[in-house]
């Protein structure tokens, strides 16, 4: 009977650890430099320009609103590289939509992690947790 509840209590304090090591940290990454780094690797074409919110306005929107959210492996990967990644995947969405409505851009991008619209110039915001990698983008599908 001891050795069960010793073995209870140890596989509920490992489970405890475990779940406070794989919450999501909020990571912040240049924006810019990560689409420059995909265009380049040619992940994306650069045929549809990419305008965090605040940076660039007009054109005729096409969709409003478009939400993509994509998710990555992101075990004993360092978060910029992991979330590098998963924005790849994201914007390659967001390419991918913009040119079948015929439009060359995706304007007023905000993070959109677990619905939550947080606002940057600069940045993006990607959750890494132990496991996964989350990107989750809201834009408008612009023609300009």
């Amino acid at each position: 009977m001891l050795i069960k509840k010793l073995c209870i209590t140890a596989i509920l304090c490992f489970g405890g650890v475990v779940s406070a090591q794989a919450a999501d940290q909020i990571h912040n990454f240049n924006f810019n430099e990560a689409v420059d780094r995909a265009v380049a690797d040619g992940f994306l074409d650069g045929s549809v320009k990419f305008y965090l919110d605040g940076t660039k306005s007009g054109g005729q929107v096409v969709q409003k609103g478009l939400v993509t959210n994509k998710k990555t492996n992101g075990f004993a990967k360092k978060a910029e590289t992991a979330c590098d990644h998963v924005l790849r995947s994201a914007l390659i969405q967001f390419q991918n939509t913009a040119k079948a409505k015929g439009a060359n851009a995706v304007t007023n991008i905000v993070s959109f992690y677990k619905s939550n619209e947080s606002k940057n110039s600069t940045t993006y915001e990607c959750a890494k947790g132990t496991a996964v990698a989350a990107v989750a983008l809201k834009g408008d599908i612009v023609k300009f």
